[in-house]
């Protein structure tokens, strides 16, 4: 394709996009004015903007959450990356320590993240760095598990044809195994981070002081 197609298929694409944002927006709205069924204590998108101009655009502790809520997700994000790519690297590579080390991986990842948040209390002095820990839980089993299966999908044919040719394991690792994976790593770490989102919110509102999940809950517990 060309660039000239590709740049007019992107066009039509984010055109499309915006009329679909509009229309639901706009659909919103509309619903809200006519009181449909589950929709009468909603605010609607024109009052919604309105109101964070009128509350919380100048407010400082509305920042200063946004800045609690973003340094938490950012170190268990980190964190998740440091320990969750070797990690896939080596299921995917090392075949003795898969055997060992993915029955465990395999009995807790299934756990919910936010399952952790009890006992996260009881492992870590502050509430601080339990909630880091909960998003931390959060990307973590994702990262490695797409990174071992972008490991996996390595066609064998191209590693035994670079042994054959006297490749070291470094080289096989620099030139084959590494470009093969970059894809799963950032498909990883698209969907770790949007679950550290997720996580931390739902962890600030049990275990937090500040940050957007506890304003959030604050402002629930305010109105109800």
């Amino acid at each position: 394709m060309s660039a000239s197609a590709q740049h007019s298929t992107a066009g039509r694409m984010n055109w499309r996009g915006t009329l679909a944002v509009t229309a639901f927006l706009v659909l919103w709205e509309l619903l809200v004015r006519v009181k449909f069924p589950g929709m009468a204590t909603v605010p609607g998108p024109i009052e919604s903007v309105n109101m964070f101009w009128e509350k919380y655009a100048g407010n400082t502790a509305y920042w200063q959450s946004w800045i609690a809520s973003f340094r938490r997700v950012l170190l268990g994000f980190l964190a998740a990356q440091i320990l969750g790519i070797p990690l896939g690297l080596a299921l995917g590579m090392r075949e003795r320590f898969r055997e060992l080390v993915f029955p465990v991986i395999e009995l807790l990842r299934p756990i919910p993240p936010l399952a952790w948040v009890p006992l996260s209390i009881l492992f870590w002095p502050t509430s601080e760095i339990a909630i880091v820990f909960i998003t931390f839980i959060g990307a973590f089993f994702i990262i490695a598990i797409n990174v071992f299966d972008g490991v996996r999908g390595i066609r064998a044919e191209h590693v035994w044809l670079a042994r054959s040719l006297g490749a070291s394991d470094l080289t096989i690792f620099w030139r084959i195994v590494l470009p093969s994976v970059l894809p799963a790593i950032g498909v990883g770490m698209t969907l770790g981070m949007a679950v550290t989102w997720n996580v931390v919110i739902a962890a600030e509102m049990i275990a937090g002081d500040n940050g957007l999940g506890r304003m959030t809950w604050e402002g629930y517990v305010s109105h109800t």
